[in-house]
Order: C-alpha cells, then sequence, then structure tokens
C-alpha cells in the first residue's frame, strides 16, 4: 500500500503517541484544571494513537470518543485500547463533519489538530455536538508575527495545514462559531520538544519508506528555523 509522503502521514507510520507541543504532560495539566468524573463524555478529536484518550479513561473513568480521519493512526489507538482492556469508542471520521449528535458532549480535546482542519467549519461542528454547558480545550500552533509569503507558504506547504492563524484569528474564528467566553494560555515551546526521540510512546508500522525520515528531519529544521513565528496556544472556550 502506497502512503503519501506527508507530515501527518509521517506521524501515523512512527505512531508517535505525544506529538502535539507538551505532549502528555501538558495534556495532564490541562486536565487537572478540569471536573471529569464517570458521567462525563468527552470527544479526542484527532486522536492519534490514543495515548491522550487512554489516559483520560485510566485517570477519570469516564466514557471517551476517540475519532480520526487516518485510518493507519486508528488502528493503531484501537490495539492500545484492546491491550489496555478500556472501554473506548473509536469512530472514524472529520472534524468539520462530526458523526455526532448535536449536545452530545461535555469536553472536546483537539491537540494540534484543529489547525490541520477548515477552522471556519471545524470550530461549528465542535459548538454543535457539545452540550450548552460543554467546554472546548484546544492546544493549536498560531502565528507568532507576520511573516514573508514565501515562509508562509514553506510552513503551509509542509505541514499541509489549510491556514496559519494568529491569537486574534483563533480568537475570531471560535466566536463565530458561538464560544462566548474563549480563554488563551500561551504555551513556551523550546525547538527540541519537536523532536521524535523527546517522546517515548511509539507505535511503529512495520516498513517505513526512508523518505517519511527526512520528513522529520525538515520538521525539526523548521522548528529551529521559525521558532519565532511559530507559537502554540491552549485555546479553552465555553459559552
Amino acid at each position: 500500500m502506497h502512503v503519501e509522503s506527508t507530515y501527518l502521514n509521517c506521524l501515523a507510520l512512527f505512531g508517535v503517541g505525544g506529538a502535539h507541543p507538551g505532549g502528555l504532560n501538558l495534556t495532564r495539566r490541562i486536565l487537572s484544571r478540569e471536573k471529569m468524573d464517570a458521567s462525563t463524555k468527552v470527544l479526542d478529536v484527532g486522536c492519534g494513537t490514543g495515548q491522550t484518550s487512554a489516559f483520560i479513561s485510566k485517570q477519570y473513568q469516564c466514557h471517551v470518543t476517540a475519532l480520526d480521519y487516518n485510518k493507519i493512526m486508528l488502528e493503531k489507538a484501537k490495539k492500545r485500547f484492546h491491550s489496555m482492556n478500556l472501554q473506548i469508542e473509536t469512530q472514524y471520521g472529520t472534524a468539520e463533519n462530526l458523526p455526532f449528535e448535536n449536545d452530545t458532549f461535555d469536553f472536546i480535546l483537539s491537540e494540534s489538530v484543529t489547525a490541520f482542519t477548515d477552522v471556519s467549519k471545524s470550530a461549528p461542528e465542535y459548538k454543535r455536538v457539545l452540550k450548552p454547558d460543554g467546554v472546548l480545550l484546544a492546544i493549536e500552533m498560531m502565528r507568532e508575527t507576520d511573516v514573508s509569503e514565501k515562509q508562509m507558504k514553506e510552513i503551509l506547504d509542509f505541514y499541509g495545514v489549510k491556514q496559519l492563524l494568529n491569537e486574534q484569528e483563533w480568537r475570531t474564528n471560535f466566536k463565530k462559531a458561538g464560544f462566548e467566553q474563549i480563554e488563551v494560555e500561551k504555551v513556551e515551546l523550546r525547538p527540541d520538544i519537536h523532536k521524535v526521540d523527546v517522546s517515548n510512546d511509539y507505535s511503529l508500522s512495520k516498513q517505513i519508506d526512508p523518505s517519511f525520515y527526512k520528513i522529520f528531519e525538515k520538521h525539526h529544521h523548521l522548528s529551529i528555523l521559525y521558532k519565532d513565528i511559530l507559537g502554540c496556544g491552549i485555546f479553552r472556550c465555553s459559552v
């Protein structure tokens, strides 16, 4: 089976568990501020290999739904949940067209996922499937400074993102979607945090084309080259 040489497919083949900035440690800190129990329903959008979903299920004993559009990732997530004997629902689908009823979830978690979607479509979908008092927690890449056309093209082309929003543009999109309360916390990034070898959570595919190793190298190169341009924010959005 041919797998297109993209950044997201690279993450899928290597099965990196904590690919988002800050990794699982940041996720733990964010969730520790929230109230979750066995009655809480959580949607992990773009669940990847399921590291966060597994943590939430074990830590809070709540109902977790793990969704991803990448079939390689979703299969690895299913294997993780099965091996850990966790009752986590897996769902194939996109953030722009969530396969769920209105008012379903108490929390939606998006860890470096929404930036890879059409935010004008995904943000309203989050609002739709959240309960009236629900909360969106999004850890997302954002633009810290103005960039040249050439820089913007290189970033968009490599990561396969449709846009590179600054904090105000993120706020505007969430407001348009119907979120009234938007709190933002900036995450301090170090270039080495992007390196794959800082994560010890892998689920490697059997055969990985050498081109994907080059993608990881370029990712690290860009994270250093654009360290003053590419930032990260934690957005807590509610009504």
